[in-house]
């Protein structure tokens, strides 16, 4: 689900900060992590991806942040059983190319999640200029559900999704909703890209920023742990 607010919080990190005292009752894993944080905004660099903590929604409860690398990392995440998008903890790596310069842009994953929480596993893709968002949920739990209306099923990247269109007042929003859940396999990104520009023309030769993973999280009262096991982008 888009939010003007996560772009902002994605594109302009305030100050790492403590969202409150509830935020010290998450924990990270019992074993040492390279990086941990607990701050609304906490984030890092390790092997070319910067992590982020990213509490941006109303009414959030505690969530800690940990990393063993840049590929693997994980969120441990108390928010309450109530509606709207509290946070959007994720990986993400710089591309700065267009889509037409762009020779290939995959992405693999393996992730393990909880079975109860609201939340959806996704890609955020954005341009430079924050115009459009492209996102590829792998898998969902819960009351979610993305931002638009249905534009039918299409078969890209190695999956078939159901796509949705809309705007959320400030952008663009084209969410790709796997048709079935997915634990881990890889994503031909350049395709969906290319479908959207060249088969739709919902857009067109944009320059593609970020492509950030994560879990967009909505509510995941008692405390749940989720965890990208594996995660890399690459592109040329």
């Amino acid at each position: 689900m888009a939010s003007t607010l996560r772009k902002i919080t994605m594109a302009a990190l305030a100050p790492a900060m403590a969202i409150g005292a509830t935020v010290g009752l998450a924990s990270a894993p019992a074993s040492a992590a390279v990086w941990s944080s607990c701050a609304q905004y906490g984030n890092t660099s390790l092997n070319g991806y910067t992590l982020y903590n990213n509490i941006w929604g109303s009414g959030a409860g505690s969530q800690c942040i940990w990393a063993n690398s840049g590929t693997n990392w994980g969120v441990n995440a108390n928010h309450p059983n109530t509606g709207g998008i509290k946070s959007y903890p994720n990986s993400k790596k710089v591309i700065n190319k267009s889509i037409t310069s762009l020779g290939s842009l995959s992405s693999s994953y393996n992730v393990s999640v909880p079975s109860s929480g609201a939340y959806n596993t996704s890609y955020d893709i954005w341009d430079t200029d924050y115009d459009y968002e492209i996102m590829l949920w792998v898998n969902k739990t819960g009351a979610v559900g993305p931002l638009g209306s249905s534009q039918g099923n299409v078969t890209l990247g190695g999956h078939t999704w159901t796509v949705y269109k809309g705007t959320n007042g400030s952008n663009q929003v084209f969410s790709f909703v796997r048709t079935s859940n997915s634990s881990s396999g890889t994503v031909n990104i350049l395709p969906i890209l290319k479908w959207i520009k060249d088969t739709k023309g919902w857009f067109g030769n944009e320059t593609i920023g970020d492509v950030q993973f994560g879990f967009e999280i909505t509510s995941s009262s008692g405390g749940l742990d989720f965890a990208a096991n594996n995660l890399t982008v690459s592109s040329s």
